[in-house]
Order: C-alpha cells, then structure tokens, then sequence
C-alpha cells in the first residue's frame, strides 16, 4: 500500500480552520474555537484577510500556528477622509443612534456599506466608514482543521460548496 501523501493549503484547495482573533492588549475579538464550526474556505481566490491567507500557504492539517497581521495586509489603514458628517435627517428615523452604533445600508449603487457612529451633536451625526479593525494589528491563534482539493465546480465558482453540491 503506498504511502498518502499529506495535503497542503495552497491555490484549489478547501481549507478548514479554527482560529482566535486578539487585539494588541490580548483581548479576544473574534473565535470559532469555542463549540464552533470551523472557517471553511476556497484559497487562493481572496476569501480571507491576505494576511492570514498568506500565513497559510503550505500548512497541513492540525498544524497549528501564530501569525500577526499588519494593517496593509488585513482591513488597511484608517482613512481620515472615510470619517464625515451627515445630518441626522439622511439616516433611518426609526433607529436611536448612539456612539458605537453599526450602521448598515446601501449606497446609490446598491453596494453594501457600514458606517459606526462617533458622534452625535444635534443635527449632525459623525459617521466612521473605515472597517472597525482598520489600523489595527491583528493576532490570530490557528488550527488547520482540514485540507481537500476543490471540486471543479468549486474552483469554477470561486467558493465552497456544501455538502451536496451548490446552493445557490
């Protein structure tokens, strides 16, 4: 019987991953470790932060690692000229802002955006359109859960398909 040869992350493959996301002070942003479901992906086609991407590139299954990810390789830099104000007449009346806040919409093209609010004074609304993570370092902690070869389907369709087939 020979030898199976171990899969690597690399362009076509299905990749399974558990990770912790950390900011600079240790504090846990984001995880799947805990009774979640494992980040399943198709690399090679964009579908996670570069960064992460590219520290993935070669690992097999239960490898498991650390990795920083720098700002120009994750959500980018804050962009000063992304932070406006808007009158608070040109956001949903039925929503009681506050500094925070996420915001959701549409622009004039339909294209999804987001914005968190920075402050309200009176009928002005200082919005942040900058991803709530640009500009930040980001630490994750990773475990490779799983490595498969794409499906001809998958990689003609730039995603995972679940079991089955596509859903879509």
């Amino acid at each position: 019987m020979a030898a199976q040869t171990k899969q690597v992350v690399g362009p076509n493959k299905v990749v399974a991953v558990y990770f912790t996301l950390k900011n600079d002070a240790g504090e846990v942003i984001e995880t799947n470790r805990r009774g979640g479901k494992p980040l399943i992906y198709l690399h090679g086609v964009k579908a996670i932060l570069p960064g992460l991407e590219q520290a993935l590139e070669g690992k097999a299954k239960d490898d498991q690692f650390s990795v920083s990810v720098p700002p120009e390789l994750a959500w980018g830099h804050h962009r000063p000229e992304f932070v406006e104000k808007v009158m608070r007449s040109t956001l949903p009346a039925d929503v009681a802002l506050q500094p925070g806040m996420l915001l959701r919409g549409t622009d004039p093209n339909g294209r999804p955006v987001a914005a968190t609010v920075v402050k309200i004074e009176g009928d002005e609304v200082t919005v942040d359109r900058n991803h709530p993570l640009a500009g930040k370092v980001l630490h994750y902690e990773v475990i490779v859960a799983g490595v498969r070869d794409a499906t001809r389907e998958e990689v003609m369709h730039g995603h995972v398909h679940g079991p089955g087939g596509a859903h879509h």
